[in-house]
């Protein structure tokens, strides 16, 4: 398939040239006016020596020049190498090392760690975004004095357009292999299911760095032809007031974000333009239901950034299905297999495998690890989850989550899906403890929400006949500060286990 990332911007540039296509901290641009920018970028990197093939680090907060030097670098055939701001200096070093970077853009505000880092990697050149800059970078305002016309497209679609690095929740992240066609695919799947329309007013402050913020932003928003509204940093309050000024009608999520939300008073005002919100990791049903009664219809899929999409549930079919992840996406496979790679049968839980064009090509670098993850074109995604009589997925934890509690199987997503429904907790995480005599204990560290106060004791009465004994969590830790989390919004569970390795 002969398909450039960068083919979507300039088609629908000359479709829709006078359509807003970017909206960001009160600057709007149109299609036409986005695709010259981004042509800029292809040519200012041409000029600096960029080839095909080369790969170009990002390290930026969201903002309109990031989506530019994306849609630039694509279309001459550049891989792109998106980094998480979040990170240390060591793991920022790792990331830049692995994929062999030749040209970082970074924010002025990430100098000071780059500046740690910066004599141990051999970058060539630093391009340098927002206020002045280092003066070992170049400052970015240099691309507006090449011209706006088209690039030639350089790449195939079997090409490398990305290495999107894992979140990290099982260690060091590994760097997983985009080609253009495979980004075609996240898009085309995901336009398929959802209810997106092309006058759509979408909504995200979801990194770009992360996957599925990029995926909507720099793919299928423009497939398409929605308007994007794009935010920096996902302050509850903030983002409530943008949805009301930007009249937003769709908004692209993670549950942490619609939680927090919640938490603002009188949240529900803010939301009466919201017809759907569509959230990248499964919502817990309590704040399911909280936005379906303001008539906000709740869209959710589940998948990694190694598998890409697996399975996709609209809000009909989560008022049948509660807490379920839902059924495959049109062009993708789904098996439940036990530890021997066999199939389970209906209902028994087993290790989630998808299969489909948008599945990672492989790890950079790291052959063996492909190997592993990749088998007879499987994706083994160490998600565990059964499916039920009607191939409805229900996800329960990652395998490295799971506790054995004497003898028994505990997955805390079970555990957690309760004490959500407890009305004082904020936020919620069940880890598996050492213990002497059941091998591992059930823990669960729990955030109250401001002003509240509970007992232990009186949470573990509350999971009494909701859940089995040996589920029903055997110490209860209360915490002030929030559960770490990745830049999905996942809680890192490797981190609290370290953190209360000794009870």
């Amino acid at each position: 398939m002969q398909f450039n990332v960068g083919m979507l911007l300039t088609r629908r540039s000359r479709l829709e040239p006078d359509k807003i296509g970017l909206a960001f901290e009160g600057q709007s641009l149109t299609y036409r006016e986005l695709n010259e920018r981004c042509n800029r970028w292809a040519h200012a990197f041409t000029d600096l020596g960029v080839r095909k093939g080369d790969r170009v680090g990002i390290l930026l907060k969201n903002c309109n020049e990031f989506l530019e030097a994306y849609f630039g670098l694509a279309k001459i055939g550049s891989i792109i190498v998106p980094l998480n701001w979040r990170l240390t200096p060591p793991e920022l070093e790792y990331m830049c090392k692995d994929s062999g970077l030749r040209v970082l853009i970074c924010g002025a505000e990430f100098s000071q760690p780059l500046e740690t880092i910066r004599p141990k990697l051999e970058i060539q050149h630093y391009l340098s975004v927002g206020v002045t800059g280092p003066p070992w970078a170049k400052d970015s305002s240099f691309v507006s004095q090449f011209p706006t016309t088209e690039p030639k497209l350089a790449t195939t679609g079997e090409d490398p357009a990305l290495i999107l690095y894992t979140a990290g929740t099982t260690g060091y992240p590994k760097g997983t292999v985009r080609p253009h066609e495979s980004l075609f695919w996240f898009s085309a799947e995901l336009l398929l299911a959802a209810d997106m329309r092309s006058e759509d007013r979408i909504f995200t402050a979801l990194p770009l760095f992360h996957g599925p913020g990029l995926i909507f932003a720099g793919m299928a928003n423009v497939h398409k032809g929605c308007t994007t509204v794009l935010m920096k940093d996902p302050d509850p309050l903030k983002m409530l007031e943008t949805i009301q000024k930007e009249t937003i009608n769709g908004c692209v999520i993670v549950p942490t974000m619609l939680q927090r939300m919640t938490q603002v008073p009188y949240f529900e005002t803010y939301l009466k333009m919201v017809r759907w919100v569509l959230s990248v990791q499964t919502v817990p049903v309590p704040l399911m239901r909280t936005y379906t009664a303001l008539g906000v219809k709740v869209q959710q899929t589940y998948g990694s950034t190694e598998a890409g999409w697996g399975t996709f549930i609209g809000p009909e079919q989560s008022a049948r299905k509660p807490g379920s992840a839902g059924l495959p996406f049109f062009h993708t496979e789904i098996r439940i297999v036990n530890e021997e790679g066999v199939d389970v049968i209906r209902g028994d839980v087993g290790e989630i495998l998808v299969k489909g064009p948008d599945v990672m090509k492989e790890y950079w670098n790291n052959p063996q690890a492909t190997k592993e993850a990749i088998r007879d074109g499987w994706c083994y995604t160490g998600d565990l989850g059964r499916l039920d009589e009607d191939g409805y997925l229900y996800i329960l934890d990652r395998k490295t989550d799971m506790i054995k509690s004497g003898g028994e199987k505990v997955y805390p997503i079970e555990v957690e899906n309760v004490l959500h429904a407890h009305p004082k907790i904020a936020e919620v995480a069940v880890i598996g403890q050492s213990d002497e005599v059941w091998g591992e204990k059930v823990c669960a560290l729990v955030r109250l929400k401001e002003g509240e106060i509970l007992l232990p004791e009186e949470l573990i009465d509350f999971c009494e006949g909701k859940l089995a004994r040996y589920k029903i969590p055997k110490r209860v830790v209360m915490r002030e500060q929030p559960l770490p989390r990745n830049a999905a919004g996942k809680v890192l569970k490797r981190v609290l286990r370290e953190e209360y390795a000794a009870g």
